[in-house]
């Protein structure tokens, strides 16, 4: 590949290398250049451009990208369209990532012009989500190269998904006059959710006394029915002898571990009775949190059979965030304490729509430009800019594009395969990707150019000076609009909307006080048509969709 400055006279069939505006239109990087455009670059004034001009062998940046996703098939990936070189990979199915550090770290070495990178190895993965992502880096890249990296995705173990197989589980929880009854329900409840994730279910549970004996009577008699035995003590283990692993071994199994370098997860318990493995539960899993016995869970219903050295090797990372309930919390992190007043709101940033009003002819209304920058991402910026943790964008609608724009900024990418379904399929997508760590998530509508960062402030304060229990709404005098902010007590019922339904609905329910706060008329400009993006100051593309 050629790359650098050309007259225009010598243009004709190269690559742009930047983007250009040239008034009303808008010639993207990677166009490939035609007589017309020469012509309108021209008139512009410009007298030369630069280019990449392509040589025997070598691949286009996008039919590069897409070439290597192919390679994935069959391994419970599947490829989103390239777009500006890029290809995000998506989990076909419910699973485990796995991935190989020293062949994903090979792939790397190959050439700096692709690049190959993935969620951690192990990482639990529903249908849909983004598990890795292919970049080529400049416009094209050399036969040579495509070759040997599409050799090097084919190595096996580079990166798949596992996929869950299903187990029916039975649950033994032991009792002692300490342990309330309730406590027992909830910790049942949180299994069949876990459980759940994977398509597996709770078959049974049964409450017996805090005995060895009695905890090993009931493991022999599910091992039967079941093919996985969870077990929670009403005490926890301290000693490899203590109930738990003592039960085990007179129910004449196995035990495998008892402890894990995973914190919270310390004191799991693993081991076998025939084929059926048997987890004693850490006290930490009576927590959603996620712990180390998430990890272990996981491994085994994705059809693994976790060893006492596999679960040696979790120490790195296996450090996790802290659990506020936790008897003896450790020292507080330093960093965390000094975070802003609103770390509790998270955004949700909700990019997923195909922005029918804008037509074919003007392109994604998030992708119009304004002050040099897409809208989608001036509207990132917006929320990096405020007082929220965190900041999650759901993409659907030319995911490839709108994550293209975002290069570079630290927010969470979550991909809502059912976007078409409408808005409330992109609202659970992205409350799921926020996390349980939150108070509150403050839903931001990609198109509204004329919110700042004061203006999510003010309803961040608003929302925590309500205790995080209230919902908060932008308003313009009696007008409502948007953003608003959602309490984590709302979210088990958000997850429940359907259809083309978003945050009115929970409002209109009554089950939470409103609070509304005046921002003025940014609370109701939205952008949908391509005279509303003019008029709000910028340029629509040209062409694209």
């Amino acid at each position: 590949m050629k790359f650098g400055p050309v007259p225009l006279s010598e243009a004709e069939g190269a690559v742009l290398a930047h983007s250009l505006s040239l008034g009303p239109v808008r010639l993207k990087k990677g166009h490939v250049l035609g007589a017309g455009d020469l012509e309108l670059i021209g008139q512009a004034g410009l007298e030369s451009v630069i280019v990449a001009r392509l040589e025997t062998g070598d691949a286009g940046e996008d039919a590069a990208a897409e070439a290597l996703s192919q390679a994935f098939a069959g391994g419970g990936i599947r490829a989103a369209n390239a777009s500006t070189g890029r290809v995000n990979l998506h989990a076909d199915c419910a699973g485990l990532f796995r991935a190989d550090k020293t062949l994903v770290d090979a792939f790397n070495a190959i050439d700096p012009a692709i690049t190959f990178a993935c969620l951690a190895d192990h990482t639990t993965v529903q249908p849909g989500e983004m598990v890795a992502t292919i970049k080529i880096i400049p416009l094209a890249v050399s036969g040579q190269s495509l070759d040997r990296a599409r050799a090097a995705i084919a190595a096996d173990g580079l990166a798949h998904v596992l996929p869950f197989r299903p187990v029916r589980a039975g649950l033994i929880s032991t009792r002692l006059p300490s342990l309330k009854v309730s406590v027992m329900d909830k910790t049942r409840g949180l299994l069949e959710a876990r459980l759940a994730l994977s398509g597996s279910s709770l078959a049974e549970e049964a409450r017996v006394a805090h005995d060895a004996e009695a905890v090993a009577g009931e493991i022999v008699r599910m091992a039967g029915l079941y093919e996985m035995i969870v077990v929670f003590g009403a005490s926890a283990v301290t000693d490899p002898e203590d109930v738990i692993p003592a039960a085990i071994r007179k129910a004449g199994g196995e035990v495998e571990r008892v402890g894990m370098p995973v914190d919270p997860g310390n004191l799991l318990v693993l081991g076998s009775i025939g084929a059926v493995p048997v987890i004693g539960a850490p006290g930490c899993a009576r927590s959603p949190k996620e712990n180390g016995f998430d990890w272990v869970l996981a491994r085994i219903i994705a059809g693994e059979t976790p060893t006492s050295a596999d679960i040696a090797r979790m120490g790195v990372g296996g450090l996790l965030k802290e659990i506020p309930t936790r008897p003896q919390p450790r020292q507080p992190d330093a960093a965390a304490s000094a975070r802003k007043a609103g770390a509790a709101v998270g955004v949700v940033l909700l990019a997923a729509g195909r922005a029918s009003r804008m037509g074919d002819a003007a392109g994604h209304k998030l992708l119009a430009e304004f002050s040099g920058e897409t809208l989608i991402r001036r509207m990132a910026g917006t929320a990096l800019s405020s007082k929220a943790a965190r900041t999650v964008v759901v993409t659907g609608h030319r995911s490839g594009d709108i994550e293209a724009s975002l290069d570079g900024l630290d927010v969470i990418l979550a991909h809502n395969g059912a976007y078409e379904t409408g808005m409330a399929s992109s609202l659970k997508t992205g409350l799921s990707a926020l996390g349980a760590e939150v108070d509150g998530a403050l839903v931001l509508l990609g198109d509204m150019p004329a919110l700042t960062a004061a203006h999510l402030d003010r309803l961040i304060e608003t929302f925590l000076k309500h205790g995080g229990q209230a919902i908060v709404r932008a308003c313009d005098g009696e007008r409502r609009g948007n953003p608003v902010i959602l309490p984590a007590s709302a979210f088990a019922e958000a997850m429940e909307l359907s259809g083309d339904v978003g945050a009115r609905a929970l409002i209109e329910s009554g089950t939470w006080p409103v609070v509304d706060v005046e921002i003025g008329a940014a609370a109701r400009l939205d952008v949908d048509t391509p005279e509303a993006v003019r008029a709000a100051g910028g340029v629509t593309e040209i062409g694209t969709d």
